[in-house]
């Protein structure tokens, strides 16, 4: 019996171990996965007259996919912290997969050649916000409080655009979408690097690729609505 709790015991350290070793790279790495997930999601549901009929042949079928990864966001992803490895990395995978179904509409929106300056400009600033996050000494848990303040702000403009529909309001809305995700970028880097060094687990991969997926995704929509040439 002492020798199955010794090895469950080691067992359980040298997994924390392995976790506290990839640390941040590891939350990147998941993030990166998730990023591919969600673009060979769009690819496929463009390629896919099926895919595409179940989607966008229907207001029912559209809303079932919007809503969905929203629905894991609030029901599923809580339950991270009680999950093996296995079944949180998963989670995130599936989640990626459905916002690649609704994100591939952009493909139809927008050209090609705006699409990728937006992503290569997103990758780019999200990348030096990220290294900043990861080496500066300054505390961004403050920054971190009034930039989420600032993220309900922009949420109530939009809500408030869709009625006044004003394009000087809209690219206000972008540029200040754009400077609240940076800010975040920093502040979840700095949190994440500390939680896997002092409480390395799943759980916390997973939420905090997660952040950081939300994080890039959203830099690169708001450059799309502001570089945005409309096909």
């Amino acid at each position: 019996m002492s020798d199955q709790f010794g090895k469950g015991y080691f067992d359980e350290n040298d997994h924390k171990k392995s976790l506290r070793v990839m640390g941040l790279t590891g939350v990147f790495g998941l993030m990166f996965i998730g990023l591919l997930a969600s673009a060979f999601s769009a690819f496929f549901t463009l390629s896919s007259p099926f895919m595409w009929n179940l989607v966008f042949g229907s207001e029912f079928g559209f809303w079932i996919f919007l809503l969905a990864p929203l629905a894991l966001v609030l029901f599923a992803f809580p339950r991270v912290w009680n999950m093996a490895p296995a079944p949180a990395f998963l989670l995130f995978i599936v989640y990626a997969l459905l916002n690649g179904v609704t994100l591939s509409v952009i493909f139809l929106a927008y050209d090609l050649g705006t699409i990728t300056l937006a992503f290569l400009s997103a990758a780019g600033m999200f990348g030096v916000m990220a290294v900043y996050g990861a080496i500066t000494k300054a505390d961004l848990s403050g920054v971190g409080s009034f930039l989420m303040m600032g993220l309900f702000g922009i949420i109530i403009a939009s809500i408030l655009n869709w009625f006044f529909a004003s394009d000087a309001l809209d690219m206000l809305i972008s540029y200040a979408g754009i400077a609240i995700f940076l800010g975040l970028t920093a502040y979840d880097v700095q949190r994440i690097q500390r939680q896997m060094a002092e409480h390395p687990s799943a759980g916390v991969m997973v939420i905090g690729a997660l952040h950081l997926y939300l994080d890039f995704l959203n830099i690169f929509l708001f450059l799309l609505r502001l570089l945005g040439r409309r096909r």
